[in-house]
């Protein structure tokens, strides 16, 4: 059983459950999050089962808590480890210092870009100071993409057809997918720029400093 055939059935478990299909579509998309599972398949699954508007509201809600799950594990099973690896680069440090200052933005780009993993990113913030309540208000930034997948998979109204991978689309989902993959090259430029910017800036008043 490859992977397609275990998110079908998957899907196919969750569609069955009726009421309790929500509560287990979150739970199982958590587990994908933290376990480096793509959740595309997931997303589109959810337009498929629950329509464009719940489905968005579920995959976000999933998406987010996941997302901070794997944030929390990052900071609290490895952060100390990385903080001993960097204490002897006060410039890495000072760095780290000023990307914690402008938490929010740059975790607002990054969901923004489809350029970043995200679930590696996921993990990759939680060894940063960037506080929990900007990485979780940042989050925002997945709601556009959110909808694309949502909205495609409504699109397929078959879960089968998900689990095979063929998709159908339409003018307006080709549409939504160019405005999303422009959205995404304009954050991905920004949030390069930005982080240039602060950690030069971090890396001169951390040589004036010295």
């Amino acid at each position: 059983m490859n992977m397609q055939e275990i998110f079908s059935n998957t899907l196919t478990w969750i569609d069955q459950l009726g009421p309790w299909g929500a509560i287990a579509f979150i739970i199982i998309y958590n587990l994908a999050t933290v376990l480096f599972i793509p959740g595309s398949l997931l997303t589109l699954g959810g337009g498929a089962i629950f329509g464009v508007f719940w489905g968005s509201i579920y995959v976000f809600i999933a998406a987010t808590m996941g997302a901070t799950f794997a944030f929390l594990i990052g900071r609290y099973l490895t952060r100390d480890w990385v903080a001993k690896k960097i204490a002897n680069y006060p410039k890495f440090q000072a760095i780290d210092n000023a990307v914690a200052k402008e938490g929010f933005k740059i975790v607002l780009l990054t969901r923004l870009s489809p350029i970043f993993p995200f679930n590696l990113l996921n993990y990759g913030f939680g060894i940063t100071k960037v506080s929990l309540t900007d990485y979780i208000l940042g989050s925002i930034g997945m709601i556009p993409g959110t909808i694309m997948y949502v909205y495609i998979g409504s699109l397929a109204g078959n879960i089968a057809m998900i689990g095979a991978g063929n998709v159908p689309t339409n003018s307006q989902a080709e549409t939504a997918k160019w405005i999303i993959r422009i959205v995404g090259f304009i954050a991905t430029v920004a949030v390069t720029i930005y982080i240039t910017n602060i950690a030069k800036k971090a890396l001169q008043e951390s040589v004036q400093q010295g």
